[in-house]
């Protein structure tokens, strides 16, 4: 044991490794500030510059900007009243007053602590709770697996609107594109539709470009082909006050519940497969709303502002769980994290801590310190982060797409995946346009294939014993167990979900 914890210390000190955290947690912040980007497209645009890298270093740069753009949407939410990622929607409802009052810099201190207050709390789960489900898991069979995957699909088909028929849609679309190809237990070609280049397969990182970096980039070019000025800083906030980060800082500390209590709610929300912080920010804002029913809000609440960053940047490290200990996302940042571990070699899922303990601890606790630069980033640049939002879009949407389309090149060197990140790109137009959620379909692609390899295994050991595959997988204590847990999540993510949209109106 501290053989391991000496050479997960040395690999998480090593200057290449804090250069990959750092520069990934600036990204992310910037993305994250900038309306238009958001995590999701700058971990995708990312994952093509982590071939050449060690899987400690990639994985970690792109922890960087998950967490990292988690954050920096509060920004652009508090400064010009337009979230910069869609979990930051709530804290605007309360910043973005405060900014108008002239007390912009206190609300993006608020914003500041809170987030790495909340990171803590969510990271600390992630390095506590995940070993232990590995551990547990290890011990899962393909029954035991398929209802695990099965339980994360449908949690995602239900967490996508008002509207559950368009998620599960997506998510049975996904589902097919994963079937695309080859059959790897018979070798099989399907659905192929007598294309050669089919069975290739589809390629989820190639999706995955063309659905949130290509299609975000032409909704963008859309958006400001009728404007004349494509800087969107709003020039009326120009005096953001003056507040020393330790004043703010006791502020809220004087009555600690409140970001302990969000903290933790916004943890096992997090944990959840396929909530993330989007739904954690509005059950967060709902909770204080709740308890301080004396007080106003909507009119710059700090208590709004505290709640919702602490919840959705704990949820960063809560959606992590799920992906590492059993390889379901917990969203769709942490979906395309998993594609950048299957693509470096790693066995994500309940091998990963027996298997290579060394990336695994060495990646959660990488994950503690990208918190702690996050906050030291925002700390010291508070004050000139509305630079970023001087950023003009018609600059920033070519260099977007160029990454994308040389990255899905470098997957596998084909053309051919180009191509479908092109179409995808378009495909995700149409989506917008029909109000069809993207996430679901690369959950789907990524369980989809779990799901089926687990059920046909299934129903082979149990044709073996002569036992029906149902009565075979339901009759395990543990299928049992998961299956209560499975109704119990389904509750919560639904109730959850009635909530946050109730709050949201």
């Amino acid at each position: 044991m501290s053989i391991l914890a000496g050479t997960v210390l040395e690999n998480i000190f090593s200057i290449y490794t804090m250069f990959s955290m750092i520069l990934g947690c600036t990204l992310g912040i910037i993305f994250g500030a900038i309306p238009g980007l958001n995590g999701g497209i700058g971990c995708a645009i990312l994952i093509p510059f982590t071939f050449t890298m060690t899987p400690l270093h990639g994985l970690l740069l792109l922890g960087g900007m998950y967490m990292g753009s988690t954050y920096g949407g509060s920004i652009s939410s508090i400064l010009i009243n337009v979230p910069g990622t869609a979990e930051a929607y709530c804290t605007g409802l309360e910043g973005y007053p405060l900014a108008k009052n002239g007390r912009g810099k206190e609300a993006m201190y608020l914003a500041a602590i809170s987030s790495v207050f909340g990171g803590i709390v969510g990271v600390l789960a992630l390095i506590f709770f995940t070993p232990i489900l590995s551990r547990i898991s290890l011990k899962f069979g393909p029954p035991e697996m398929f209802l695990v995957t099965i339980m994360g699909l449908t949690v995602v088909g239900s967490l996508t609107g008002k509207n559950v028929l368009k998620g599960i849609f997506a998510a049975a679309f996904g589902i097919f594109l994963g079937m695309v190809g080859v059959d790897l237990l018979s070798g099989v070609y399907r659905f192929t539709f007598g294309i050669p280049i089919l069975s290739m397969g589809i390629n989820l990182i190639a999706v995955v470009l063309g659905l949130f970096a290509i299609s975000e980039m032409l909704i963008q070019t859309r958006s400001i082909s009728n404007k004349r000025k494509h800087s969107i800083i709003n020039e009326s906030i120009v005096d953001l006050g003056n507040i020393k980060l330790i004043t703010v800082f006791r502020n809220i500390f004087i009555k600690p519940i409140l970001i302990i209590k969000t903290s933790i709610l916004g943890t096992i929300i997090g944990i959840i497969p396929g909530t993330g912080a989007l739904i954690a920010s509005f059950v967060a804002y709902a909770e204080v709303k709740r308890t301080y029913k004396s007080e106003k809000f909507g009119v710059g609440n700090t208590k709004g502002i505290i709640a919702v960053e602490s919840a959705n940047n704990a949820a960063v490290g809560g959606s992590l769980v799920p992906t590492l200990s059993l390889g379901i996302p917990g969203s769709l940042s942490s979906a395309i994290m998993y594609g950048a571990m299957v693509i470096h070699g790693l066995a994500v899922g309940p091998r990963l801590f027996s298997e290579q303990p060394v990336f695994a601890y060495s990646f959660v606790y990488g994950m503690l310190i990208i918190v702690i630069i996050m906050g030291l980033i925002a700390f010291i640049f508070a004050p000139i982060f509305s630079l970023i939002l001087r950023v003009d879009l018609k600059y920033i949407i070519p260099m977007v797409i160029l990454f994308s389309l040389t990255g899905s090149y470098a997957m596998r060197n084909s053309i051919f995946d180009v191509i479908v990140t092109i179409i995808f790109g378009f495909l995700g137009l149409l989506l917008d346009e029909f109000e069809i959620p993207k996430p679901p379909i690369i959950l789907g692609l990524i369980l989809g294939k779990l799901i089926e390899n687990n059920f046909r295994l299934s129903m082979t050991i149990a044709g073996a014993t002569n036992t029906p595959v149902i009565l075979y997988i339901i009759k395990r204590p543990t299928s049992i167990i998961i299956i209560v847990l499975f109704v119990f999540l389904i509750y919560a993510n639904l109730k959850a979900l009635d909530i946050s949209f109730k709050k949201s109106k």
